[in-house]
């Protein structure tokens, strides 16, 4: 298990500027830093050089927005999503050879998520989720949120129904994180009695995906298949059909009424046991542009496309093992990975293994490629 990065640059390419989508004004050294022993885990390291180099949220921080979500919101208690930006800035700014530490961010971290306190290693997907939901709660655009009331929207086509949630969910959660990862599901539940079909659409910040058991290759098509196929709930998973009245036998089926700008993809290679026992090696075969998700949206007219910029990968067993990053340069297209004592040039082709673990997706209509 690791828990710390070394700064030791490995490349034969020298450092170059790069503008990237900032103003002219703003030149960037391209992101090769690592971080300082300051006994920092792998599973945070892996999950921080994803979100450095998601376009987006880089330059949010780069352009200091976030203080302006800050100072609207009169917030006096905003130290993760500082340090953070001060993270992001430093590993995009900063010509010096010298590493970084991120001690502050780590103690912030575990102040929010005490969770995270000590060197254990833990679950790079788990600390994304706290992370992410952390920066959310201190850049929500929301300072007062409304009183919860319940409302009836069975009325309304499917389509007015997901629309209204949404903007429900806006109501109380609304901020560049949000703007950028969260997305909605629609689960569809369909009485075999009578056929009625009720609609529930609710908000999701990644997709875990199952990966059928084989001693073969499968595809991430596959995956999302497995996800999304139609469930049948009968014995003591019977719901209550609204026409009926009464427990009926169901089918239950996901599809993505809103795709996010940032697609999450966990891949759940391990147990789900309370104490992890297994770990799925099977080598998910994933595309690295042009992830065509049309076939899995609520309305076949939605452009879905994504392409891959970064993945947190797993090495070992559940007993134990190592985290460390691929990543693509949103200024150079160029592919690296991020490892606790160096950060090295690789070929797009490498990318592909089965150790990844989480997949970071952009929509091909915001894609830097």
């Amino acid at each position: 298990m690791c828990v710390s990065f070394i700064r030791e640059i490995h490349t034969e390419k020298p450092l170059t500027h790069c503008p990237c989508s900032l103003e002219p004004s703003v030149l960037l050294i391209i992101s090769f830093s690592l971080f300082s022993n300051v006994s920092l885990q792998c599973f945070m390291n892996s999950v921080l050089q994803c979100l450095s180099n998601t376009h987006d949220l880089r330059d949010y921080c780069l352009r200091n927005s976030h203080r302006t979500d800050l100072n609207n919101n009169c917030r006096a208690k905003a130290a993760l999503m500082e340090e953070f930006a001060k993270l992001t800035q430093t590993l995009w700014t900063s010509a010096s050879s010298e590493a970084i530490s991120p001690s502050d961010f780590k103690m912030q971290i575990q102040k929010y998520a005490p969770r995270f306190v000590g060197y254990n290693q833990q679950d790079a997907q788990e600390f994304l989720r706290f992370l992410l939901d952390g920066l959310h709660n201190e850049v929500n655009r929301v300072t007062v949120k409304p009183r919860s009331l319940m409302e009836d929207f069975d009325h309304l086509s499917d389509d007015e129904k997901g629309k209204r949630m949404w903007n429900k969910y806006l109501e109380s959660e609304d901020s560049k994180v949000v703007d950028l990862f969260v997305g909605q599901l629609k689960s569809s539940l369909t009485c075999s009695e009578c056929g009625f079909c009720s609609t529930v659409f609710d908000p999701f910040w990644d997709l875990s995906l199952p990966i059928a058991k084989t001693s073969g290759e499968v595809s991430l098509m596959d995956c999302l298949r497995l996800f999304t196929k139609e469930d049948v709930l009968d014995g003591n998973e019977r719901p209550t059909c609204h026409r009926c009245k009464t427990r009926r036998k169901c089918t239950k089926k996901f599809t993505i009424q809103k795709f996010p700008k940032i697609l999450v993809l966990h891949l759940k290679r391990f147990s789900e046991c309370r104490v992890r026992t297994s770990k799925l090696s099977t080598f998910v075969n994933f595309p690295l542009k042009e992830l065509d998700l049309r076939e899995f949206a609520s309305d076949n007219s939605v452009n879905a496309v994504y392409n891959l910029y970064a993945v947190s990968n797993h090495t070992g067993t559940s007993l134990g093992g190592h985290y460390t990053a691929y990543c693509r340069n949103p200024c150079t297209g160029e592919w690296y990975t991020y490892n606790d004592s160096r950060v090295s040039p690789m070929s797009s082709s490498q990318v592909r293994s089965s150790d990844a673990y989480v997949l970071f997706y952009e929509s091909a209509t915001s894609s830097r490629l």
